[in-house]
Order: C-alpha cells, then structure tokens, then sequence
C-alpha cells in the first residue's frame, strides 16, 4: 500500500506492525516480525489476491462488504452474497485509490472512504453504492492541506460520518466530514493530529477516536451540534471505535511505551479500560465490532500474527485464529453472536478473510 503524501499518524495506526515497533509512519507500511509460515487451509469463503484489506462491513449473513486496495494502487472492493466473496467493480482515481473503511445500512446503500494521490498532495476519496454500482461521489478536502480518510459510519440513507487526517499550518489535525442526505460537507473537529475511527447510533450521537499531540488517544463526541473532546489517555493510541447505543461503546488500540492491547468502554457515563490480553512480545488492536452489550469482537496483530479477542459480556479472552504467521487483522464486523467477519493481509502481501460461524473462526 502506497504511503499518501499526507505521512502521519493515520497511517502508523492503520499499520499496527509499526506501532509495535513504535516508528513513525513515513513509507509504505512494515511488515510484522514473523517466523516461517505455517500451513492453514484456505477458507472456504475466502478471497484472495494480491493486496489488502482494511475495512468490512456486514449487513446480513448474506450481505456484507470488504475493502481495500490492490498492490498496484487500484480500489478493491469485494463482497459477500451468502455463498462466495466476488470482486465488485470499482471507480479509481488517476492517482489511485487506497480505501480503508466502509459501512453499509441495506442493500441499496453503502460507503467506502479513503484516498487518492494528486499532484498537490492526497485527496479524500468517498464512493457509494446504490444498489446496482459504486460510483465516486464529490468529498471536501480542506484547500492546500490535502487529506484522508480513514472511517465511516452510517445510520440511514440520509445521515454518515467520515473522519481522517488533514493539515493545519504543516501540522496534522483531525478531519470530520458528515453526510447530510445530498452532500458531504467539513465538520470542525476539536481533534489535533488525526481520527482513525467513527460510530454513530443516531444523529444526535456518534463518537471518533484518534490520536492527540500531545494527550495520547483522544475521544471525541458528537451531541447533534458539535464534536466534543470527551477525554484523552496520555502514551496510548485508538485505533477503532464501535457502539451499539447511547449507552454502550468500545474504543480500541494500543499503548505506546510498551506494546499492548487497550480497550476502553463507554458504559453511558464514562470510559474505563477493561482489562485485555496481550500476547507475549506485545500487540495492538485496530477494530471492534459489537452485536450486543453481551458480544463483541476486536481485532490486530501481535509481533508475528493475526490477534482476535472476544467479549463475552464478562471478559476479554484471546480466540484462536487460523491466520497464516504475519497477518494482520485490520476490521472486523458483526453480524449476531454466532456470525462475523474478519479482514487483512497476509505477509506475502495477500488478502486475508476469516469468518466466525459461532464455534471457531475459518
């Protein structure tokens, strides 16, 4: 995957492997630290082809979506119909395409966000679905700044939330852009450095997670005006947020001193940090999903594979993945408690979908 000409953060935190070895984003992303990989049978539902995945997205047990980019810098769009992943034709850019989240609220109505290079800099790039097609859709970047894109979260047809990174004065600050049914339009962000994740139950609540400078992960809310920052946790950084009401959220990621996984909760107060594993050698999370207050998933690597946690409305427990060593796991979806999906790449560079059919991830 291609580095934007916008090197911040939002990269670093997208590519776990180098939050564990604490580097600063400035080329393409660093593959994980890892043995010889082992054998593992290729799931049934999966796709694979040369490049990655960043962000999926599930409407149904027969309907669900995955995106990313190609090796090669092209939009990768693929999706689930019940029975087989299949690529979907995708719109990229002149200066190609790198899309790193996507929601979905029905059959007719999708989006997928991310970046495309141009001669000034990385431009926010949004498509839709309609229901027959992706198309590009036209997305503000602040004007000499550039910016990308990082999430999206939808709550109907008329209301969604992206959010990214863009430049203030050289330096790098929260982008917020809100779809208002007709437009995309720039939303003031109380964020400085960037947002790398967005979750909204209503039009009147959404949170984003990210990172500040200094102040470590930020949390910010949405209360049907304004964003506001909620609070910040100093050396750590939030990769992914998920929420299922105005009462219940997860915000995930990883600390920076020394490599492990944070997961916070929103229990309609304030946010805590519950207690999670991290393997030996330290890791990093970089998405939740949530199908209820009782069942929830989060996703990223260690020094050397895939990592999959679960809540089980008492605890965190790590779950057994069939990931091939040097994977990572960058989004993940839920559906109900016995369907979810998993996506990322493999070391040698190629796509990775896992599903969890209620007793074991394939």
């Amino acid at each position: 995957m291609r580095t934007p000409h916008l090197a911040t953060r939002s990269v670093r935190v997208l590519a776990v492997p180098l939050l564990l070895a604490g580097v600063i984003a400035g080329g393409a992303p660093a593959a994980p630290a890892a043995a010889a990989r082992t054998r593992s049978a290729r799931p049934a539902s999966s796709f694979t082809i040369r490049g990655t995945l960043r962000g999926v997205a599930a409407v149904s047990a027969r309907n669900a979506w995955a995106v990313g980019s190609t090796d090669s810098g092209k939009t990768l769009i693929v999706h689930w119909n019940g029975k087989a992943w299949k690529r979907v034709p995708s719109p990229t850019p002149t200066g190609g395409g790198y899309l790193q989240g996507v929601a979905a609220t029905s059959a007719r109505n999708a989006w997928a966000v991310g970046w495309t290079n141009t001669s000034n800099g990385s431009k926010t790039l949004i498509l839709r679905w309609n229901g027959s097609l992706w198309k590009r859709v036209p997305s503000p970047t602040p004007p000499a700044a550039g910016g990308t894109l990082s999430s999206v979260a939808a709550g109907s047809a008329s209301s969604a939330w992206a959010v990214g990174t863009t430049l203030t004065g050289g330096t790098a600050v929260g982008l917020s852009e809100r779809w208002n049914g007709t437009a995309w339009k720039l939303v003031p962000s109380p964020a400085s450095e960037d947002l790398s994740g967005v979750a909204a139950t209503s039009a009147r609540n959404a949170w984003a997670v990210g990172f500040a400078n200094p102040g470590g992960a930020l949390i910010v809310r949405w209360n049907g005006k304004v964003w506001k920052r909620v609070r910040s946790f100093a050396s750590d950084a939030l990769n992914g947020v998920a929420a299922t009401s105005a009462r219940s959220a997860w915000a995930v990621g990883g600390t920076g001193t020394s490599p492990s996984t944070l997961i916070l909760r929103w229990n309609g107060t304030s946010w805590k940090r519950v207690a999670s594993p991290t393997p030996a050698g330290g890791a990093a999370l970089t998405g939740v999903a949530a199908a209820s207050a009782r069942s929830a998933w989060a996703v990223g690597c260690t020094v050397d594979c895939a990592l999959i946690l679960r809540w089980n409305g008492k605890v965190w427990k790590r779950v057994a993945s069939p990931s091939p060593r040097g994977s990572t796991l960058s989004g993940v979806a839920a559906v109900s408690a016995r369907d979810a999906w998993a996506v990322g790449d493999t070391r040698s560079g190629k796509t990775l979908i896992l599903r969890w059919n209620g007793i074991a991830w394939k």
